[in-house]
């Protein structure tokens, strides 16, 4: 068994090899990744590009163009993505923290605390997401976890239970990987594909490209 450090890269190594690059976020400005990280809040990703690709069509894809709908205008344009007028109030919410900037660049030019503070201060919008807004907006070196990571490194091994704490599962990789947001970025996009592919709720084990590194198996008894 190897360090924690040569565990996390040969896991890396094996899903990048299994799956190829992700190219996430998939985003044409930056102000689309952080529309994003608010819309795609307990719905699949495929509903956020249908909600994405119906604010394009209005040409509402910037804040001054967002700004200028009102607050049932945005929400019939975003209803693909699920809870509706609640992301509507925290895109609008959002809108007004970039107004408070003068721009999405004058926000996301932020020192990286300072940055994940104030979108932390708006409502609805917790570490997971102020953290993609972060590392795929912003370009800071801030590992992303969600629901699908603490599956995977539960049953890996590396976590003694899927409740870890955010803040413990996000160490754990900061600590031991370079502090890099391409890596980062990448890293959290193979997961999320791994966790589709193989380690769903109810696990496919067969083929699984995790499957010589995995407790979950071995206590199968099974490769």
């Amino acid at each position: 068994m190897g360090t924690k450090r040569e565990i996390l890269v040969e896991i890396y190594q094996r899903l990048l090899s299994a799956y190829g690059p992700q190219g996430w976020w998939p985003a044409d400005t930056r102000f689309e990744v952080m529309v994003g990280a608010i819309l795609t809040q307990a719905t699949a990703w495929r509903n956020v590009e249908r909600a994405i690709q119906r604010l394009k069509a209005a040409g509402a894809l910037s804040p001054e163009r967002m700004a200028r709908l009102s607050e049932g205008e945005l929400a019939e344009l975003i209803r693909p993505a699920g809870f509706f007028r609640q992301k509507t109030r925290r895109l609008r919410a959002l809108l007004r923290l970039i107004g408070q900037h003068g721009s999405v660049e004058g926000l996301l030019s932020l020192p990286a605390g300072e940055l994940r503070r104030q979108l932390l201060s708006v409502p609805g919008v917790g570490p997971e997401t102020a953290d993609s807004i972060l590392l795929y907006a912003a370009g800071y070196p801030v590992f992303v976890v969600d629901a699908y990571t603490k599956r995977i490194l539960h049953r890996l091994g590396l976590l003694s239970g899927e409740k870890a704490g955010y803040e413990e599962v996000q160490e754990l990789f900061e600590s031991n990987l370079p502090r890099d947001p391409k890596l980062y970025g990448e890293y959290h996009a193979l997961l999320v594909r791994h966790a589709k592919e193989h380690c769903r709720a109810r696990p496919r084990c067969p083929g699984c490209p995790l499957a010589p590194v995995c407790n979950f198996i071995k206590g199968q008894g099974s490769l």
